[in-house]
């Protein structure tokens, strides 16, 4: 069974709840791209009337790690995910609803083929983007994401 928006959102509130209750929510989930938003209210805000950095982290590293998470399941393997490394660049407010957006399932995809194949850890850097209802890019994040099999 396939990992549906709905699925992921259910899982946030149980497991992740400071990034369900913050409004980050994931709304389309393919083979390739995810797609999560987080809109602007009071929860989420730093003193600059603009979401929070962190808050914008959760939702940028969730549309990279839905697809990793996705990716695990398919393959039917016992396989650890972690996030090693990350790099955040903001260029502008984050006000009203931004979107993430990454399309690096195909990277992770492949990490995870060779960690199946080979028997070592891997790692991958997956990139998603934050754009604001304009279309104008508010804040860009890298994930250094490692997966291995567990023994």
């Amino acid at each position: 069974m396939k990992l549906s928006p709905g699925k992921i959102n259910t899982f946030l509130l149980f497991k992740l709840p400071s990034a369900y209750f913050a409004g980050v929510r994931v709304k389309s989930i393919s083979e390739t791209t995810c797609i999560t938003t987080v809109k602007h209210k009071w929860i989420n805000q730093n003193p600059f009337k603009s979401i929070f950095w962190a808050v914008q982290g959760m939702a940028a590293e969730l549309s990279t790690g839905a697809m990793v998470m996705a990716k695990i399941k398919e393959s039917n393997q016992n396989i650890s995910m972690l996030v090693a490394n990350n790099k955040g660049t903001f260029s502008k407010k984050a006000k009203g609803r931004i979107t993430f957006v990454c399309n690096d399932g195909d990277l992770i995809g492949s990490a995870i083929q060779k960690t199946i194949s080979t028997g070592e850890g891997q790692t991958c850097w997956m990139r998603s983007e934050g754009k604001d209802s304009a279309g104008e890019v508010v804040s860009e994040f890298e994930f250094e994401w490692t997966v291995k099999i567990k023994k």
